[in-house]
């Protein structure tokens, strides 16, 4: 209790901050506050990578638009790669910084799912650190764990870049370590295909049966780095080889790992985009796993893995190549398919609500309820989280408890062939005005998203200082099951670089 009464110390101290807050010409609130200025890098050693530019959601008017739908975003890149450019104090790029995969990196404490159902949905409100006067909704997915005898088999195709870019020991070396360490948690019935790409497509190994491990390992270990990157040829043998052993019962899945640097054959993004969706459609999921600097290419890697039922992680030191290969590994076992969510607000209760991250998942309202849209993936074990930031409209009832105030829908697939299966969270103004807690998870989702607007520069973050974003995560970081959390706050006191506009 005594953490709680401070962090309301805390944020009541923060709301005398606000007079200083203004507005655009939409009646939006903004802030000229940032980071201190840091010296300007060049980023020389960087130069190469992409990232593809985005505007952060704006407010919208809930009298005009009461509803707002989105897909679900699995991936965890952008935090990784963001904590690598920290680290490395290189400059910072409004463009490489997707709040909802800083959300969506961590684990977070939800509930379980319950009576057979493949995941669980939760929401909270409470007042918003950065703006005074506005209000914060958390929105909660958790799916299902799944024991090792729980999991399907797996039909693996690992598709591996072998091109000159990836010689660094950062690159190659690193996705050799985590690819062996896969193959030890696998089951003896699971196979595994190996392609390789450089200036040529090589099949390296049939699909084998793991129990050959021996075979499979000494082919990984001999992969060595050399040529120019014809990784369009590569995907769609790789999804040829995944076809040819496809287990409607199993998870057919492409692990790619490389830097994105495709640079012969293919390489436009839209034509691999048209590929992949038309292999998701079979049934073959994609997993892209990003490595170095320099030649990456997020903006590339973001897309194709959205598109093809797929997941986007960035290995950018041995910690996350544990993380995604071991520890997290039922990440590649999709228990929620084309899942999204749409939540409706009332008009009465709220004027203005922002969606908070999510800027290249948003769809068309009518999408929600049309089985045959693609949307996201979730992981056996996998949370996410969204946050919209709240403005409450003049003259709404607060001594009405029971009255609506959003009702928060969820629909997934159990398999991509199957019927979508919905589930709905209501909240009223009960839950704004009179209950007395707020869990550990929504202080940190604030905390991460604060940081990500700092980051992003971002128009919106009203009165969000790092200090700030630090306490609301200090406050939030008690559940910490891998360490994450304790290593955001470290990331934290870096300060981070970036240009001056």
């Amino acid at each position: 209790m005594m953490k709680k009464n401070i962090l309301v110390f805390s944020l009541a101290l923060t709301a005398l901050l606000l007079s200083g807050c203004k507005t655009n010409d939409d009646g939006d609130y903004i802030s000229n506050n940032t980071f201190p200025t840091g010296r300007v890098l060049t980023n020389s050693a960087v130069s190469g990578d992409k990232f593809g530019d985005f505007t952060d959601n704006p407010f919208v008017s809930t009298a005009s638009q009461p509803v707002s739908t989105f897909s679900v975003d699995a991936d965890g890149a952008s935090y990784a790669i963001v904590r690598k450019y920290l680290r490395n104090q290189y400059t910072i790029l409004p463009s490489m910084v997707r709040i909802e995969e800083f959300l969506n990196y961590f684990t977070f404490n939800y509930p379980a799912p319950q009576d057979g159902q493949a995941v669980a949905i939760n929401a909270e409100v409470g007042a918003c650190p950065w703006n005074s006067g506005h209000y914060l909704l958390r929105l909660g997915i958790k799916g299902k764990e799944l024991t090792d005898s729980e999991m399907p088999r797996a039909n693996f195709v690992f598709l591996i870049d072998v091109s000159g870019s990836m010689q660094s020991n950062d690159k190659l070396p690193m996705l050799k370590t985590g690819l062996m360490n896969l193959v030890d948690l696998l089951n003896p019935d699971d196979r595994i295909s190996i392609i390789t790409y450089s200036g040529r497509v090589k099949k390296l190994i049939e699909s084998t049966p793991v129990r050959e491990a021996d075979k499979i390992k000494t082919a990984i270990h001999q992969l060595r780095a050399s040529g120019s990157t014809d990784g369009g040829e590569a995907l769609k043998m790789a999804y040829e080889e995944a076809l040819t052993n496809y287990d409607p019962t199993a998870n057919n899945r492409i692990i790619m790992g490389t830097d994105g640097d495709f640079n012969v054959g293919v390489t436009n993004t839209d034509a691999l985009v048209e590929m992949v969706e038309t292999y998701a459609q079979k049934g073959i999921y994609m997993t892209c796993l990003g490595f170095g600097l320099g030649n990456l290419n997020d903006s590339m890697m973001e897309r194709i893995s959205n598109s093809g039922n797929g997941n986007y992680y960035y290995i950018d030191d041995e910690e996350e190549l544990v993380k995604v290969f071991v520890t997290e590994r039922g990440r590649f076992v999709s228990v929620a398919n084309d899942a999204k969510c749409q939540v409706t607000f009332d008009s009465r209760t709220v004027s203005q609500y922002r969606l908070i991250g999510y800027e290249n998942r948003v769809m068309e309202s009518e999408d929600f309820d049309d089985d045959q849209k693609d949307a996201g993936e979730i992981g056996a074990g996998q949370t996410i989280t969204a946050l919209y930031e709240i403005v409450l409209a003049d003259g709404y009832n607060k001594t009405d408890g029971n009255a609506p105030f959003v009702t928060f829908d969820f629909r997934y697939k159990q398999t991509l062939q199957d019927a979508s299966i919905s589930l709905q969270k209501t909240l009223s103004i009960y839950d704004i005005f009179y209950k007395t807690t707020l869990s550990d998870d929504f202080y940190f989702a604030a905390g991460v998203a604060a940081y990500g607007m700092l980051l992003r520069q971002s128009p919106y973050k009203g009165q969000a200082t790092l200090e700030m974003a630090r306490e609301l995560v200090r406050i939030g970081h008690f559940y910490d099951p891998d360490g994450s959390r304790t290593g955001l706050l470290n990331l934290m006191g870096t300060p981070p670089r970036y240009n001056e506009r």
